[in-house]
């Protein structure tokens, strides 16, 4: 399949793009470089081997998103385009919705125009809120989110949901990922957040690489085994293989829109990944314990039976894998992407 991959230079996009390449797929991006480096593309075309088409502008220019589906023709969308920080949308509701809602909007019409039918979307584990019991199901109702970031994936997939119903032919996938870790394993591509780290294990690999003094935990009195949060962190290469799966899953797929949970069903505590990691580094990292954060949740993990009994996929990385290929990333990379 030729493939559109919106915000396919961003950490998750980037790695499935080069999952796609390695099936036998053809993937072309498009991304606004708003939360990535256009440096990303010659790493990806290095190790594919291949050109990779990219159209570099943002989503919500609707005209601009309809030129592009008038000029080439694609049998499928993976949509990752969007803003992600949950804090930073707290902040910037209104910024959030208009990004993440109007791209979809513009993305769905060029697509129903243009006769394009198959998508992937990128939603998230957010959407199942802050009192679906553990572990979460993708049957769980009603969906609810505590952030504007998670708000606008509840809509989103309601909207192709609503799409899907009256638009004969549409298949569409959610996949519902929880804590996505870990890069590439040649080291040349992976996670680089903008400013401080909003996540746990870019923050402990910034810390391993001298860029931060030390790692704060936040809260050590939660009802969990060491008493830090846990949570079901995947690696990313399991991730963009489940999308590539997920992808292929549609023409089979006997609803209109499926919803898919991508976790290893398991979870991990914050001491436990920060331990994991200092024997990945081969020394002690530095930390100190603070107050809880207020909204974070004491454990969750993900229900994974679905994705490994209809697509077939499951993850076989171990947080040892993730750490391990995360500060292979890092230690080479200490300042992340480079600008040029």
């Amino acid at each position: 399949m030729r493939v559109l991959v919106s915000g396919g230079a961003g950490y998750i996009g980037s790695h499935t793009v080069l999952a796609l390449l390695d099936h036998g797929h053809d993937a072309v991006i498009v991304d606004d470089f708003a939360n990535s480096k256009p440096t990303v593309l010659g790493r990806l075309e290095a190790l594919s081997g291949k050109q990779i088409p990219l159209h570099s502008f943002d989503l919500t220019d609707a005209d601009k998103t309809e030129r592009l589906f008038a000029q080439e023709e694609f049998d499928a969308v993976i949509h990752f385009a969007g803003h992600k920080a949950v804090g930073e949308s707290v902040a910037k509701p209104l910024e959030y919705y208009r990004n993440n809602l109007d791209s979809t909007f513009s993305l769905a019409r060029a697509m129903t125009r243009h006769g394009v039918d198959r998508l992937v979307f990128s939603s998230s584990a957010t959407v199942y809120g802050d009192h679906a019991p553990v572990p979460y199901h993708e049957d769980y109702q009603p969906l609810s989110a505590s952030s504007p970031y998670g708000r606008t994936k509840v809509m989103i997939e309601q909207v192709l949901t609503d799409i899907a119903a009256i638009s004969e032919g549409w298949k569409v996938a959610l996949l519902r990922y929880f804590n996505p870790v870990g890069a590439h394993p040649s080291g040349r591509i992976g996670e680089d957040p903008q400013g401080v780290p909003n996540n746990l294990m870019p923050f402990i690999a910034q810390v391993a690489v001298g860029r931060r003094d030390k790692l704060t935990v936040f809260g050590d009195d939660y009802p969990t085994a060491d008493g830090t949060a846990e949570r079901d962190y995947i690696h990313v290469m399991d991730l963009a293989e489940g999308h590539v799966v997920a992808l292929e899953h549609l023409e089979s797929m006997q609803k209109p829109v499926r919803p898919f949970n991508l976790g290893t069903g398991t979870g991990t505590s914050v001491l436990e990944m920060l331990h994991a990691f200092e024997r990945a580094v081969g020394r002690e990292l530095p930390y100190e314990v603070a107050g809880r954060r207020a909204g974070d949740l004491p454990a969750y993990w993900a229900d994974a039976t679905r994705a490994q009994q209809e697509l077939g996929w499951h993850a076989t990385r171990t947080i040892d894998d993730m750490c391990a290929d995360t500060w292979r990333w890092q230690s080479d990379n200490p300042q992340g992407f480079p600008d040029a």
